[in-house]
């Protein structure tokens, strides 16, 4: 019961921060967002049968860098020279949480079989990959400096790679679990290029609630395919997956 009331909830307060975020109403969204994380954390913790570690820390860590995100509104103004570390913190704690995103389908695949099947269009993911996100990265080179240019490239690599490794494992795999995750996937893509657009290109409110709204969905895909099993071939023989987290 408790947890259909952190359902409907999660689903209202997921309305709420796309409002915010199309009427640019950045400090309440990112409020609204850090409470989000934190309620899906503890759903996700305490009524799922079978926990994933890395799914876990993908969660935990996403959600100590939208807090972080959301302190800094609270934090010294900054001016121009000044470093901004909760920038650099937030972004690498997004950077590893994805990777644990990556490890939670990487550590589940048999890489012999997948390599013997899909090796051209991993060749071709791989070229795309480049071309992508030296494209999208472009947009920002004369907003960024160096460090942050080159914090954000790494950051794009991370999020396209991600979506390369979800659509390997669906076209191996097969199966509802891996088809929520590829879709997860790409609502992520969808809403970091159009987020990047949003705050380096053009600050235009109907951005601002394409972008959240396909961070919502992304997310519930995400939390859909967590409760599920796959079901497509070659499990592993030994897996990290499961644990209590």
């Amino acid at each position: 019961m408790f947890s259909k009331i952190i359902k409907v909830l999660l689903l209202l307060l997921g309305g709420v921060f796309i409002v915010f975020q199309g009427m640019a109403f950045q400090l309440e969204g990112a409020a609204v967002s850090a409470g989000i994380l934190v309620l899906l954390t503890i759903l996700y913790c305490g009524w799922t049968t079978n926990k994933s570690i890395y799914f876990f820390w993908f969660l935990v860590l996403y959600t100590i860098g939208h807090v972080l995100s959301y302190s800094a509104w609270y934090g010294p103004n900054l001016y121009e020279g000044d470093i901004d570390y909760i920038y650099y913190v937030a972004n690498m704690l997004f950077i590893l949480s994805y990777i644990f995103l990556m490890l939670k389908i990487l550590t589940q695949l048999n890489f012999k079989s997948v390599f013997s099947q899909l090796a051209i269009p991993i060749f071709i993911l791989v070229v795309l990959d480049i071309f992508c996100v030296s494209l999208v990265t472009a947009t920002t080179e004369n907003v960024l400096n160096t460090y942050e240019y080159s914090l954000e490239y790494t950051y794009n690599a991370v999020v396209m790679t991600l979506l390369s490794i979800a659509l390997i494992n669906y076209m191996y795999r097969n199966d509802t679990k891996s088809m929520m995750f590829l879709m997860g996937s790409i609502c992520i893509v969808f809403s970091e290029i159009i987020q990047l657009a949003y705050f380096y290109v053009m600050e235009d409110k109907m951005l601002g609630f394409i972008y959240s709204f396909f961070l919502v969905v992304a997310f519930i895909f995400f939390y859909m395919q967590s409760q599920i099993e796959f079901t497509g071939p070659d499990e592993p023989f030994y897996s990290d997956e499961h644990a209590e987290a």
